[in-house]
């Protein structure tokens, strides 16, 4: 048999509990197949709560500060070795279609930035333009979650090809000529939605390499159910918010918390104190508003509706994993690809009180939906509660296709946990949350059971007995009864850190 294939596909913001295999709320058949048809991780965790740092991690088996693309506005610097790298020398085809954000909106100095205005509607560039790009050879990118003015790129491009002349239509000013004002029913027809496109192009790769029966690393990178919360028809309407089970914030929870999870609860905090650069800080405002478009309050209809067209959102973008998955078939490949499904973070929607995403490290936010298919070795229809990070995929694709994991890699090998032959490769996951060089630091250590959180520079904290209080309402940082277990869970944090670091290479003398 030839090397396996690996098919990584993700999503956007994805609370861990929209599978409707185990959430019957909602309706995601094809997500439910991979589940029957292999294993589902119930414990795996992102590196950092927000998209370039995470992302980054997936490609390179390092935390965010190792290979230093630290926080959203930064990049992945171009001399980081990512696997796709690593693929290509053994022969491998490696692409990458939907959301890259490897980099931000704007370029400066010393740091330019393909994926930044103006070069990312500049369309006679990216006609001629797919990689490389990170390891991957082949790239289909574009920068926009549903409406945003950042759409261009390959995108864009798809879009005039279907013949979707009037495709500003569907996007915000200055870019297109949409309504701000219109929510939750997005306008924009199934055919030019970004999922198609993504399906579409995915499923071409697919057939090339078949056809020449090359070895391949595809990533399939959705953008949904990432906000601003739309959707087209019927996909808005498919689910009655009444019907719903809205989360919301149990009073006095945040008593014992950091000063800022408190301040979220004010009408107009002032969140000046937390800022360095100027450069807006994620999740650090009033989660009485939306946080994406205009400043708008949320009503308790509002907080209703958006779950329904976040569900919309998950379910729709569904549909368009099972035409991946279907090819597969369809191709005679899927008994040699390894799929796993995923996404780079987790996602608020009520909550605690809070809404999408920032500096507030509950489950909510940093654990993931994790499957692992790969027939006839990995278990099918099995869960397993052994800790998975999104670190470990890079060193754990290259360790089933039988190839070296560099030393740089500080991901962990999970092929024998995902093969059901070992019951963990790790007893813990870090999480990282660095959004401002020195105010907005945190680093979470999560095991088995507890989970605390450390800020530089600060004495509070949080402290959760996750078998006891699951949904993380008793912060024991400052309880009296907690302090020895506080101490030990320092100094496992501190064993932990010291455990990531990287050695470039092994000891071969004395001197």
């Amino acid at each position: 048999m030839n090397k396996p294939n690996i098919l990584l596909i993700t999503s956007d913001q994805q609370h861990w509990n929209t599978i409707g295999a185990f959430n019957k709320e909602i309706h995601t058949p094809n997500l439910d197949r991979l589940v029957k048809e292999g294993t589902t991780f119930n414990r795996a965790y992102c590196p950092n709560p927000t998209c370039t740092p995470s992302r980054a991690s997936m490609i390179t088996g390092m935390y965010p500060s190792q290979h230093g693309a630290w926080t959203l506005g930064t990049k992945l610097l171009e001399d980081r070795h990512t696997v796709g790298e690593d693929f290509q020398q053994a022969g491998y085809r490696t692409s990458l279609v939907g959301k890259a954000h490897f980099q931000p909106l704007r370029s400066a100095e010393g740091y330019p930035s393909l994926e930044s205005y103006p070069v990312l509607q500049d369309l006679d560039f990216w006609r001629s333009f797919n990689g490389p790009f990170y390891g991957f050879e082949h790239i289909e990118i574009t920068r926009n979650h549903t409406n945003e003015a950042h759409v261009g790129q390959h995108y864009a491009l798809w879009m005039e090809e279907k013949g979707c002349s009037n495709w500003r239509d569907y996007f915000l000013p200055p870019t297109g000529n949409m309504d701000r004002s219109i929510t939750y029913k997005w306008p924009i027809p199934e055919e030019y939605h970004y999922n198609t496109w993504i399906a579409e192009r995915t499923n071409d790769q697919l057939e090339q390499y078949a056809k020449k029966g090359e070895s391949f690393f595809h990533w399939a990178s959705f953008f949904d159910p990432h906000p601003e919360y739309l959707v087209p028809e019927p996909w808005d309407s498919m689910y009655d918010p009444d019907l719903l089970t809205i989360p919301s914030i149990v009073p006095g929870e945040h008593d014992q918390n950091p000063p800022h999870f408190g301040m979220t609860q004010e009408e107009n905090p002032d969140f000046s104190a937390w800022s360095e650069t100027g450069e807006g800080i994620h999740g650090y405002r009033s989660h009485h508003y939306y946080e994406y478009g205009e400043r708008k309050r949320l009503t308790d209809y509002d907080k209703k509706k958006l779950v329904g067209v976040y569900y919309g959102m998950v379910s729709m973008m569904d549909k368009y994993i099972g035409r991946i998955l279907d090819k597969l078939d369809e191709l005679d490949i899927a008994d040699n690809t390894i799929v796993v499904f995923t996404t780079d973070h987790g996602h608020f929607f009520g909550q605690h009180g809070l809404q999408a995403k920032g500096g507030f490290h509950y489950e909510d936010l940093l654990k993931l939906p994790f499957i692992v298919r790969y027939p006839g070795q990995v278990p099918a229809n099995s869960t397993s509660e052994a800790i998975q990070s999104l670190v470990d995929l890079a060193p754990t694709f290259l360790s089933f296709c039988d190839l070296p994991i560099p030393s740089a890699m500080t991901g962990v090998d999970q092929k024998d946990v995902w093969r059901g032959t070992k019951f963990s490769a790790r007893d813990h996951a870090i999480c990282e949350f660095r959004h401002e060089p020195t105010t907005i630091h945190q680093k979470t250590y999560v095991d088995a059971r507890y989970k605390i959180t450390v800020y530089y520079n600060q004495t509070y904290g949080e402290l959760f007995d996750l078998q006891e209080d699951p949904k993380e309402l008793r912060n024991l940082w400052n309880d009296p009864a907690s302090a020895g277990l506080k101490s030990q869970l320092l100094l496992k944090y501190i064993w932990a850190e010291l455990g990531k670091e990287s050695l470039a290479m092994p000891r071969i003398t004395g001197a």
